[in-house]
């Protein structure tokens, strides 16, 4: 089985004010074992709430996770509980994921105490060492507290926390948006080189298109809870069909006098994710939206070579 993560139609809805916020609406894939899949979008798509579903940190309302071929979309959490060491996650904001009054030792050994996986103090204190020898954190700072540490040491703390019940799936939601441009790409290589080392499987969180066209194999835009274009990386950046996409690639600056990219301004209103009407929910803001963009809503199929948009006009926009 090359699979680690199958997806089908996972939808998690909020009751707010005025109705049900459709946060993750509808969204289908599949993750192959060692593979970096990159979830990206603007802020409030729904990515994050994605990868929280998925992990179980907020249950769906519909919708099935399959993980290494088992359904668990609705197991208890005493069956959870067992299942999580396999499924970690590195967190957003590297200082308040970390709690201020534990210890660089203390944090990264909570989890090799709460699943009981050392009987003594001597074991696990190696394994403490190991693990920040592995993710590039000094042994001095063993006895530090968080506010103590710059967010790329804080940061660390969080990879070495995830990897400690070594997992088969981390879902990285932003882990490095919080950090300047020489910190990111540190701890980016630093992933890649857990994922040869260990062959473990990323979901890759950001809107960032400039990091994930660096360590991801395949890409899922998302739009308001609903992915809208889905391939391989390379095929993205090479040939992309949805008119959000071509938006989104527009936006990445070009360190080039000669050669600059035209930037896609996108007008008109965001629709909104409250009782979502049956339409593209990107119509009020695409420049090739017709009358029936407004009255149904696109599925997600493939247009060739595994490339999948969700588009109503999409080979006609394309010349396909």
């Amino acid at each position: 089985m090359s699979e680690i993560l199958q997806i089908n139609n996972l939808k998690k809805y909020f009751p707010v004010a005025g109705g049900t916020l459709h946060a993750v609406d509808d969204v289908s894939f599949t993750m192959n074992y060692g593979e970096t899949l990159g979830v990206v979008g603007e802020s409030g798509c729904g990515k994050s709430t994605l990868g929280k579903t998925i992990l179980r940190l907020t249950n769906p309302t519909a919708g099935q996770i399959i993980f290494e071929g088992e359904d668990i979309t609705f197991i208890d959490n005493k069956q959870f509980t067992a299942l999580r060491p396999k499924m970690q996650m590195i967190f957003q904001d590297p200082l308040s994921s970390l709690n201020p009054r534990m210890s660089v030792s203390q944090q990264i050994a909570e989890p090799l105490r709460i699943y009981k996986v050392y009987q003594n103090k001597e074991d696990m204190e190696k394994r403490v060492l190991e693990l920040m020898d592995t993710v590039g954190l000094a042994r001095r700072y063993a006895d530090t507290y968080p506010h103590e540490l710059d967010g790329g040491r804080r940061q660390r703390i969080g990879v070495a926390r995830a990897l400690a019940l070594n997992p088969k799936l981390i879902v990285c939601d932003e882990p490095v948006s919080a950090l300047d441009v020489l910190i990111q790409a540190q701890i980016l290589n630093l992933l890649q080189d857990l994922q040869k080392e260990h062959g473990l499987s990323y979901m890759f969180i950001t809107h960032d298109l400039s990091v994930v066209k660096h360590i991801s194999d395949n890409i899922c835009v998302m739009y308001l809870g609903q992915i809208i274009e889905q391939c391989e990386t390379k095929e993205l950046f090479e040939n992309t069909l949805h008119p959000y996409a071509k938006a989104l690639l527009s936006a990445i600056p070009v360190p080039s006098l000669k050669h600059r990219r035209e930037k896609i301004l996108l007008k008109g209103e965001l629709a909104s994710p409250i009782n979502p009407k049956n339409a593209c929910r990107f119509a009020p803001r695409c420049l090739y939206a017709k009358e029936d963009c407004f009255e149904s809503t696109p599925e997600l199929v493939d247009v060739g070579g595994n490339h999948m948009v969700a588009c109503h006009y999409v080979k006609e926009i394309n010349g396909l």
